[in-house]
């Protein structure tokens, strides 16, 4: 056992681990304050045509909103450590339940977003770096350009209109669950993902198109093709092999960012995400649930950082964990 300890790995995991804690300590103490100092009573809120002094004083107190801040946060954080994120005003219900609902739907669409964003960004950005200052480079960094200027809501939009409401081919809104619905997981899931993945793969084809560039003038790339290597041998183990380090953070930071939740993509296709979740939170003061999926998205970032900063060991061996 102490050896296991000792070991880089483990050494990396554990400062990981404990930094990861850190932060999520810190996003609790800022989203604790911030949603406290908005202005609005979240139990008159919630209450709504049901108010009376008599449920008001007793949601207050079974929430414990009538105790002191200090008091609320520290009880807060104990319960959170062990799971329990508290209920939400509006429904009642445990936040840790909501969340685990809306969460296969969010890392459906990331997931499946993030992988057409790859399935262009790549062969696009590689294609352009090899084609540099040629017609079919030039056309790639337009296209790219135009994908990162282009608003989410317009680019769904635009999608609605051409496969839904003029071919007829997928639904415009919804979402059924993968393992309840396979075929339908798939039709609903088509438009958000493709609007997500267009606008990510546009912003990460330049990246991949620079970092392609940038390895290619390194020295021992011009030595590997003065040595009469094939070219594909060059292109793809020395070239596009150590441009992927880049390409590994700019895709896990489009990755959090999907799972952060794309507010305006899921309202447009009513898609039952983290994002749309937190967004009629914030609008009914709902203070658990804001604070819960808040601290999710953290974490969640923070896992996808820990697993890009393993997997640039994996691409480049030279890389060691410390």
């Amino acid at each position: 056992m102490t050896r296991w300890l000792t070991h880089p790995i483990a050494r990396f995991l554990a400062r990981r681990l404990l930094y990861s804690a850190v932060v999520l300590v810190g996003v609790l103490i800022v989203v604790f304050a911030l949603v406290h100092l908005v202005p609005g009573d979240p139990v008159r809120i919630a209450l709504g045509t049901r108010y009376t002094p008599e449920a008001y004083e007793a949601l207050r107190s079974a929430s414990g909103l009538d105790r002191p801040l200090i008091e609320q946060f520290f009880g807060y954080l104990g319960s959170a450590v062990t799971g329990d994120l508290g209920v939400s005003f509006r429904n009642g219900d445990p936040v840790t339940v909501i969340l685990l609902e809306r969460l296969p739907a969010t890392m459906s669409l990331a997931l499946a977003g993030i992988l057409i964003a790859l399935m262009i960004a790549l062969p696009a950005g590689i294609w352009s770096a090899l084609r540099e200052g040629r017609v079919s480079d030039a056309i790639i960094r337009i296209a790219s350009q135009f994908g990162v200027s282009i608003p989410d809501f317009w680019m769904a939009i635009l999608l609605i209109a051409l496969f839904a409401s003029t071919l007829g081919w997928l639904p415009t809104s919804g979402y059924q669950p993968l393992l309840d619905n396979p075929a339908g997981w798939l039709r609903h899931i088509v438009l958000p993902a493709v609007t997500v993945g267009l606008v990510a793969g546009a912003i990460m084809t330049r990246y991949v198109r620079s970092a392609v560039l940038e390895v290619a003038a390194m020295g021992y790339v011009r030595t590997a093709r003065s040595k009469g290597l094939a070219p594909s041998v060059v292109t793809f183990r020395h070239t596009v092999r150590n441009a992927l380090i880049p390409v590994l953070t700019i895709a896990g930071i489009q990755l959090a960012t999907i799972l952060g939740g794309v507010i305006v993509v899921e309202v447009v296709f009513a898609w039952p995400g983290l994002g749309r979740l937190v967004y009629n939170a914030v609008a009914a003061r709902d203070y658990p649930v804001i604070q819960g999926a808040v601290l999710l998205m953290a974490a969640l970032f923070l896992l996808i950082n820990l697993i890009v900063d393993v997997l640039y060991a994996v691409v480049d061996p030279r890389i060691r964990l410390q």
